[in-house]
C-alpha cells in the first residue's frame, strides 16, 4: 500500500513567475499543540527539491504550513511601509488519505494570496 505525502510550491502572481527562496515550515496540530517536523526553502522553480511531508513520515492529521513571505517580498522590491500586509502566511489542511498526493501551492502577491488542492 502507497502512503501519503505532501508537496507545495509558490508563484509571484504580482511578477508572473516563480518564487524562490520562500522558507516554508511544516508543523503537525493536535488541538492546541504545534509540532514543527519540517523546514525547507523553494527553489528557483518555486518548488522544494523533496517533498515537505515524504511518504515515509506520512500521518493523516492536521499540518500547518507556514509561507515566510515578508523575507521574500522585501527581497524582491515589493514590500510597502512596516509592517507588512503578508509577511507570514499560515495554511492549515487535513490530510487523510494514507494513499494520496496532496499538493498545496501557493499564489503570492503583497496584498493578496490564494491556495487549492493542486495535483
Amino acid at each position: 500500500m502507497a502512503e501519503g505525502y505532501l508537496t507545495t510550491h509558490v508563484l509571484d502572481t504580482a511578477r508572473g513567475c516563480p518564487a524562490e527562496g520562500i522558507k516554508i515550515a511544516l508543523y503537525r496540530v493536535s488541538g492546541n499543540s504545534h509540532k514543527k517536523i519540517a523546514e525547507t526553502v523553494t527553489n528557483a522553480d518555486g518548488r522544494t527539491d523533496s517533498p515537505i511531508l515524504p511518504k515515509e513520515k506520512f500521518k493523516a492529521g492536521i499540518y500547518e504550513l507556514i509561507f515566510f513571505a515578508g523575507d521574500y517580498l522585501r527581497a524582491s522590491g515589493q514590500a510597502a511601509q512596516e509592517p507588512l500586509f503578508l509577511d507570514q502566511i499560515p495554511i492549515r489542511c487535513g490530510l487523510s488519505d494514507p494513499e494520496a498526493h496532496y499538493h498545496v501551492p501557493l499564489l503570492l502577491s503583497a496584498h493578496g494570496y490564494s491556495t487549492y488542492r493542486g495535483s
